[in-house]
């Protein structure tokens, strides 16, 4: 089994080993159970586009680049047919909805089943894997690794395309349909992109049909501006559990955008340690690193053991952000080391924190500007970057899904 996400861009070679261009795309018949891919897009070095047949001139997929069976200069190419997708322009990062329109879910990725005979379109990837994966599969090895150790490993989830219908041949708006019962299973926390693009009626309509864990988890993915409308249409004790759901950060973000008193009936409403965490992060600027942390972080005494970190791992939630680094301080809560998981993992239980810490931190005040912290999580590579105050106490870290974000805002 294969991924899209796995081929784009990976170069085309042709009968003579020499690259011909890099594959962007993978045309589709739509009229089978389960599509057979009938012809490869690619672009030449000088970016021009191409679409070659599949089953004359394609070799295989070895993992590394697509292999052809002739010579640059015995290529025929083709067009595109009516009958004819395009995976990537029209499939992924669309929206899957049920048939009555409650529920909906966004395409990560799509899931290929390579024989020996033709490669053929198996369904849509909508968990967080295929996010992940997008975005780096190190990433989701890595993923993967921590979430099977604690005990809660990521799952795929796939709809099978059989299960889906076209329901509008214009593919500029191109929507995918299944029963509302088939979605019921589906972990909703990538609808919020997909809800940008709805109508505040139709967004309002899908949002109530969430979860209160799915809704946290979609609220927080909503631009700024709209996850205050959403809260304002909201009764305030739905909306003061969906914060206390929400992680720290990205509840005290809406916060901010919502009139005083709204506010203060909100976090009046929230348990006391929900609401000391959320006002906690109040008081920083939102262009700083203080704005942009969560205080949600795993943290043990410099003196403990690989099993006292293990155990601290095991007693925190299961959707905790920040699960990346695993953070030792003393006695005063003054950060001294931390201990990736990864190296975590490799130890025995009676192995001492401090045999295995880095000691040599990149670290942030809570002051800094926020596109500073975001080039330092790039620049070394970070999965996350803590932040202390003037005497190094362990306030809080700022993840890298939120400082690509910041990088992301800085090129629009």
């Amino acid at each position: 089994m294969l991924y899209l996400s796995e081929m784009l861009h990976k170069p085309v070679i042709d009968a003579h080993d020499k690259t011909i261009g890099s594959v962007s795309d993978l045309a589709i018949t739509t009229g089978e159970m389960f599509p057979r891919v009938t012809a490869v897009a690619f672009k030449g070095p000088d970016k021009t586009p191409f679409l070659l047949p599949w089953t004359t001139f394609v070799k295989g997929f070895d993992g590394d680049a697509i292999r052809l069976t002739a010579p640059r200069d015995e290529l025929r190419f083709s067009y595109l047919p009516p009958s004819e997708l395009l995976l990537a322009r029209d499939l992924l990062h669309k929206q899957i909805v049920d048939t009555q329109g409650k529920k909906v879910v966004h395409v990560s990725d799509l899931k290929l089943s390579d024989s020996a005979h033709s490669l053929r379109l198996l369904g849509a990837e909508v968990g967080i894997l295929g996010r992940l994966r997008r975005l780096s599969p190190t990433l989701e090895r890595t993923a993967k690794k921590i979430t099977h150790f604690i005990g809660r490993p990521l799952q795929e989830a796939i709809i099978a395309w059989n299960y889906m219908d076209l329901v509008e041949r214009n593919l500029s708006e191109l929507k995918l349909s299944i029963s509302h019962k088939r979605l019921n299973e589906i972990h909703p926390a990538d609808v919020a992109d997909i809800l940008e693009t709805l109508e505040p009626e139709q967004r309002s309509r899908v949002f109530k049909h969430l979860d209160k864990e799915a809704a946290a988890d979609t609220l927080s993915e909503l631009e700024d501006e709209m996850q205050a409308d959403v809260i304002e249409d909201i009764e305030e004790g739905h909306a003061s559990d969906l914060l206390a759901e929400m992680a720290p950060d990205d509840a005290a973000d809406i916060i901010k955008d919502l009139d005083h008193n709204k506010a203060e009936r909100l976090l009046r409403l929230m348990g006391v340690e929900d609401s000391d965490m959320i006002r906690s992060l109040l008081g920083y600027h939102d262009e700083t690193a203080g704005g942009l942390m969560t205080p949600e972080f795993i943290a043990v005494l410099e003196t403990g053991t690989v099993d006292d970190a293990i155990n601290a791992i095991r007693a925190e939630d299961e959707d905790r952000e920040s699960l990346l680094y695993l953070y030792l301080v003393d006695e005063s809560g003054r950060l001294t080391g931390l201990v990736s998981l990864r190296n975590l993992l490799r130890k025995q239980g009676s192995t001492p924190l401090a045999d295995i810490a880095t000691r040599d931190l990149i670290t942030v005040t809570p002051e800094i500007d926020q596109e500073t912290v975001a080039d330092a999580v790039s620049k070394y590579n970070l999965l996350a970057i803590p932040v202390v105050d003037d005497k190094g106490v362990l306030l809080g870290v700022v993840t890298v899904d939120d400082a690509m974000e910041v990088m992301q805002d800085r090129e629009r």
